[in-house]
């Protein structure tokens, strides 16, 4: 098996990039690459694309490897200018392509660029001990193709507008596209609960998203799980969210049903034997749950439950989904479902869901 390959950070490549234009400020010339020291206490040789000065003004380029890692920033330029400040010690700002905050609730405040305060250490640690010492400078780092390629990220959603983010608490990309899929969704739970929302709408992604909001959800009160509702859960109970609508497709949110905390296909699928169980407790006949175990999706046991006038099966699976998610949860926040079919239709609502439904003027009909 092929050994994966570890990557840089942008916050590594925005350190490296400074202290290769502070180096150029202080008349070093041929500067190829830089050594760099993680907040691990690990050192690392990084590769320097380009250090000019003109004029007294100093810049470099990094370009940006992920490893083997599914980064969206991979090959991006990350630059860093330098002008010696009037102010001893480091003052760090954003350029072009890198975000602007819009929203509280993340690590950096609201107006700020969003450089996390991680980055920002690691900038400062590679400049402290090249400044001479009543001597400052003014850094700004900059992404030429920040604006495009936040697109293809989560930044938008969480208020960060204008670009990338400048991340990185280790430093290094470890290619384990999961965790750091999962790492930026995190995110949204504090945001939304410093925005003031109390109720938080947990969904897999933009369907489910586009049809709370037609419902009459906030978007900054809805939460996108990807497949990993186990893990944003658990994210939850650390932030003590008191109350939780698990709002998704069918074919998604019986998988909760039956316990699959992580619904990639590639992980578990037991939507059949859930649904064939459940229909089994209505009274289903053996003949209609061969039937449900024919399926090829759920989203085609619709026509089949309607017919056969099990539609309260829709409504005892999210009770059910509600009941696995509060367990997760240690009892800590009150839990409702809604599971709704491709067309757009509400299958299923637990009585919870309900509750929370008319109380915060959903449409959950």
């Amino acid at each position: 098996m092929k050994k994966l390959r570890h990557g840089y950070s942008t916050g590594t490549c925005a350190a490296a990039a400074s202290k290769a234009a502070l180096l150029r400020l202080l008349g070093c010339e041929d500067l190829r690459q830089v050594q760099l020291s993680l907040p691990s206490g690990q050192d690392i040789t990084v590769p320097v694309e380009s250090a000019e000065l003109i004029d007294q003004e100093a810049w470099a380029a990094v370009i940006k490897d992920a490893g083997d890692d599914l980064d969206a920033t991979h090959g991006m330029k990350i630059i860093s200018r330098l002008n010696w400040s009037k102010t001893p010690g480091v003052s760090i700002t954003g350029g072009e392509g890198v975000g602007r905050v819009t929203k509280p609730g993340l690590a950096v405040a609201v107006g700020e660029p969003a450089i996390n305060p991680g980055p920002r250490r690691m900038i400062h640690d590679a400049l402290k001990d090249l400044l001479p010492g009543d001597r400052g400078v003014e850094v700004e780092i900059s992404a030429p193709e920040g604006e495009r390629v936040a697109e293809k990220t989560m930044n938008a959603r969480l208020g960060v507008i204008g670009g990338i983010s400048i991340l990185g608490t280790s430093g290094l990309v470890r290619p384990m596209s999961r965790e750091a899929y999962i790492e930026s969704l995190l995110p949204q739970i504090p945001q939304a609960l410093a925005l003031g929302f109390g109720t938080l709408v947990l969904t897999p992604g933009g369907m489910g998203e586009r049809m709370a909001v037609e419902r009459g959800v906030h978007p900054d009160a809805i939460v996108q799980t990807s497949n990993f509702i186990g893990a944003l859960l658990d994210e939850c109970a650390g932030h003590k969210v008191a109350e939780l609508l698990l709002f998704g497709h069918i074919g998604k949110v019986i998988k909760v049903a039956g316990g699959i905390f992580n619904t990639h296909s590639k992980v578990a699928d037991a939507r059949r034997e859930i649904l064939a169980a459940h229909a089994a407790l209505l009274g289903a006949s053996p003949a209609i749950i061969q039937d449900i175990m024919e399926l090829n999706t759920i989203e085609a046991s619709i026509a089949l439950i309607k017919e056969k006038g099990l539609e309260k099966v829709y409504q005892n699976i999210a009770a059910a989904a509600s009941q696995r998610c509060q367990s997760r949860l240690g009892g800590g926040a009150r839990v409702g479902t809604a599971v709704y079919s491709l067309d757009g239709s509400i299958l299923g609502c637990d009585e919870s869901a309900i509750e929370m439904g008319k109380r915060m003027g959903w449409n959950l009909s």
